[in-house]
C-alpha cells in the first residue's frame, strides 16, 4: 500500500485525537516525562519495538526522564503520513503504560 502525504486539514483532525501531539514544522512531535531515568530508558526500548513493528523508524531522544519524538516520512519527501499517526497512537497507548505524562 502506498503512503501518500496528508492534507493539512487531515492533520489538523488527527491531531485533535492524540493529546500533547503538535504539528512542529513538517513533522508530528510530542515530549513526555517520566518518574525516573529508568522509566524513561524503558519507554524508549518500547518505542523502538512499535517502531521496528511498523518498519517506521522516528527521531526518539532520552534525556535524564523525559522521551520525546519528531515523526514524519522520509520516503514522501517528509511529509506527515498516516504512518505518522499510527506511530503517534501507538507511542500515546503504551505511554499510559509507563506513566508517562
Amino acid at each position: 500500500m502506498p503512503v501518500e502525504p496528508l492534507p493539512q486539514k487531515e492533520i489538523e483532525d488527527r491531531l485533535a485525537e492524540l493529546p500533547g501531539w503538535s504539528l512542529d514544522g513538517d513533522r508530528l512531535s510530542r515530549s513526555y516525562r517520566l518518574g525516573t531515568h529508568l522509566a524513561a530508558t524503558a519507554m524508549v526500548v518500547h518505542i523502538a519495538q512499535v517502531q521496528e513493528e511498523l518498519g517506521h523508524h522516528s527521531d526518539l531522544t532520552l534525556g535524564y526522564n523525559t522521551v520525546s519524538l519528531t515523526v514524519n516520512t522520509h520516503s514522501v519527501g517528509g511529509a506527515v503520513t498516516e504512518l505518522d499517526v499510527e506511530l503517534a497512537r501507538k507511542v500515546e497507548a503504551l505511554a499510559v503504560g509507563h506513566g508517562a505524562q
